[in-house]
This record gives structure tokens, sequence and C-alpha cells, in this order.
């Protein structure tokens, strides 16, 4: 190696005494130093140096821009600049989620010879099933958590939209638990459930004999949810009364007891989500555009069930270890195939319904199409419909094997790039990469 290609042993020393992972690589993606803290979390027993970071991290044979991932090396020699992304790593541990903080670093001629790579796990969501958590590998649930990870470390006001039952309020709890405020409270304002006349009081408290009834001084939600996180729920039902106490309280970070005129200062992060289409409600009257814009500091889209579908097996398994504790219930493979087919209006919420009536119908250890709802096996009583991802319906069938078959017959009968098979089969370039390397045929199909 010459001189110019031998990083500086100041650039070694460095990333050792970092507290957080870190690597050096070449523009080879050849790993040159790994630090204590990164041999700890994600070195396993091998040793990772003179290996590719893609081969450490992913297991890929092929460097991520080229296995459908975004890679912050190309990214950064194109932008010249530091790059971050958020990556599915390959652990000791499992498949975990790794915001990763690449750094290019030059030589004295100004050119960019070694980057250090600064790791750090987001413990908020896992790539794997788990009884907590937000839980996905595609592509839609993918992008909504980069926009967590970027947004949770600071104090900017979220907007959640969603369909109800995506999930939205435990991504709000992703992004109290990834903030400086985890320590702190996280209160649940469901503004839903709570009547015009109630509202301002449970929201800011009241003083003794404020209105009739309130026989005591009550603190209000604000106040519990101090130094934390605040999360709205249902924000499109707040009366317009309220919109604008809540406005001031954004716009002063102040608020007063109902019955007081003591200031009272919040010290909240907020978070607020809805299902309903606030700018169509802003045009109706019925909802306040300043506020809107306060609100919306940093929107994110929770993406409905049927936007992930390739993450169906990985919720189901465990929302049954929620639903039915202590038994090891598992779907069969034409059970999950009409799961799969059907649409969930209610998603992830009516997936949990479904599963748990299912799981008090079945006295064994498999679910099968006779414990799902009628709405849903509709077309378990039809040929199922010819696709290159699925096994066929034939039971005697294994349904790896069938997999297998099917993608060796896609991959045989086409003559174009692997960009134009996945959108052929529609499925994402990366899921068919993994899909082709899962079951061995990433390398030679032939």
């Amino acid at each position: 190696m010459s001189d110019d290609l031998r990083p500086l042993p100041e650039l070694v020393s460095f990333i050792e005494l970092a507290p957080e992972p870190h690597i050096l690589f070449d523009r080879d993606y050849r790993v040159i130093a790994a630090n204590k803290a990164y041999r700890s979390q994600f070195g396993g027993s091998r040793s990772v140096i003179g290996r590719t970071c893609y081969d450490v991290s992913h297991h890929y044979s092929v460097p991520c821009d080229r296995a459908g991932e975004s890679c912050p090396l190309a990214r950064s020699l194109e932008s010249q600049q530091r790059e971050r992304v958020l990556h599915l790593h390959q652990t000791p541990r499992g498949e975990e989620y790794v915001n990763i903080e690449l750094t290019p670093v030059r030589n004295a001629a100004g050119d960019i010879n070694w980057f250090i790579e600064k790791m750090e796990p987001m413990k908020v969501a896992r790539g794997v099933s788990e009884r907590s958590g937000l839980i996905g590998r595609a592509p839609a649930f993918q992008r909504m958590l980069e926009l967590v990870s970027r947004v949770a470390p600071s104090e900017a006001s979220v907007l959640l939209q969603g369909e109800s039952g995506s999930g939205k309020e435990l991504v709000a709890q992703a992004v109290h638990d990834a903030s400086r405020r985890a320590d702190k409270p996280f209160v649940v304002v469901d503004c839903s459930g709570l009547p015009d006349t109630l509202f301002e009081s449970e929201l800011f408290g009241h003083e003794k004999g404020a209105f009739t009834g309130a026989i005591a001084r009550k603190a209000g939600l604000v106040e519990a949810a101090s130094g934390g996180t605040l999360f709205l729920d249902e924000l499109g039902d707040i009366p317009l009364p309220m919109q604008v106490k809540l406005l001031r309280l954004l716009e002063t970070g102040t608020y007063r007891r109902v019955g007081s005129t003591e200031l009272r200062h919040a010290d909240i992060r907020l978070v607020s989500a809805t299902h309903r289409p606030l700018k169509q409600m802003i045009a109706e009257g019925r909802f306040r555009q300043d506020l809107y814009y306060r609100l919306n500091a940093f929107p994110i889209v929770v993406p409905p069930l049927r936007e992930r579908r390739e993450d169906l097996p990985l919720l189901a398994e465990s929302l049954l270890a929620r639903v039915a504790p202590g038994r090891r219930l598992r779907l069969s493979p034409s059970a999950l195939r009409a799961l799969q087919h059907y649409a969930f209006p209610g998603n992830v919420r009516e997936l949990r319904n479904v599963l748990e009536r299912a799981s008090l119908l079945c006295d064994g250890d498999e679910i099968g199409p006779q414990h799902l709802d009628e709405d849903i096996c509709t077309w378990c009583a039809e040929p199922s419909p010819p696709d290159a991802t699925e096994a066929t319906s034939d039971p005697t069938i294994d349904l790896e094997e069938a997999q297998r078959q099917a993608l060796l017959r896609a991959v045989r009968n086409h003559s174009g790039s692997r960009q134009d098979l996945a959108r052929k089969l529609g499925i994402s370039e990366r899921t068919l990469y993994r899909r082709l390397r899962a079951l061995g045929l990433d390398q030679d199909p032939a």
C-alpha cells in the first residue's frame, strides 16, 4: 500500500477513542480499522478487518447500491460531503436498524481516500418479530423509519398522518423513545374521546371552583407531560375554540389552568396524529390554518398495511405472541396467503383482531383458513392467481421449494436487467435480491 493510501495513525487512534461504534474503510469498501465499541456491538466472532463493509453489515456479495440499498459511500463520493442513512444490518443479535453517519476523509492532495462510519443502533424498531415496538422491513416502512430517526433528536413538532389502525401511536412512542426526552413522560391525549366542555380542563387543568363539579385543583395533561412528550391523537377532532388556545400554547410555550390567571410554562415536545384530511378541513373552516402550519413542522406519513404486505408475516408472528402468550401459534401457508390477499381496511389493528379471534378458534398450534373471517377467505375457494413470488395452492408442495421454482422460472424466462425483473414481479429490487439470496439464486440461477 502506497503512502497516499495508507491511513494516518491519527485516524485509527481517533475512532478507537470514540465511545460510539466506528469503522474506517477505503474506497474499495475494505474495513481497515474498527474500534472497541464496534467490535463489541457488531463484530461477532469473526474479524472484520480486510472484509468489505457490505459483507460485514449485510452479508451481501455486492455493494449496497447494487443490492437495492442506499449506499452512503456512493452518495458521499457524489456529494463530496458527510451522508446519513438508515440501514437494516445483520448483527450478532439478529437484524437491527442502524443509523449510519459517514464522513469522507481527504488526503493532502484533497482527494477522498478513506471514510469514517459512525453507527448508532435504533432501538425503537426491529426487522425481526418482537413483542413490542415497530416491526418491519418493507421499503415504505423503512422510509417512514428514516424520517423518525432524523426528527427524533430534535424538538420539532411532528404530525403523523395515516389511516386508522396503521400504528400512529406506536410511531409517536418511537419518536419519544429515540429523543432526548425518553426518560420523561409520554402522555397521550385522545382528542376524539373528550367532550368540548371538558377538553380545556383535561388539557390545561383547573382550579377549585372553576366550574360546577370542580371540587379540587387538578393538574392537566400538559403539566403531566412536563419534560416529556405530549401526543395529541386524532388531532382533527379538536374543537375550534380549543384550537386557538392550543395555538397560543405552541407560540408562547405558556398556558393557564381553567379558573386561574397565573401563567404557567409548558416544557413539552408535541407530536400529533390524524387520519382526517386537514387541508380539506381548513378549506371548510373546520381547522385553523395557522395551527396546521405550527403542528406540521415535520410531517410523517404512516403507511397502511396494504403498502407493506411483505411485513405481514413478521407482524403476524409478533401479534400472535401478544394475543396468545404461552402458545406457539403459527399460520399455515394457505392462511398466510389468505391474509396477504386481503386489503385490511382496518390496517394493523384489524390484523390483530383477526388473529386474536383465530387464536380462540384454533385448538392446535397452526391457524388455518377455517379459523379466519369469512371475508378474508373468500378467495381461498378460487384458484390462486399466478404470482411468481407466491407458492402454489397445492398443500403437498413445500412452500420454500415452490417459491424457488417460481423464481427460477421467472429468472430463466427473463433476459433483461434485475431491475426490470423486479418491476415485472411487482416487488422492489432489494426484495428481489434478498429472495434470490435466501433461495440460493443470487449467483447463478442456472
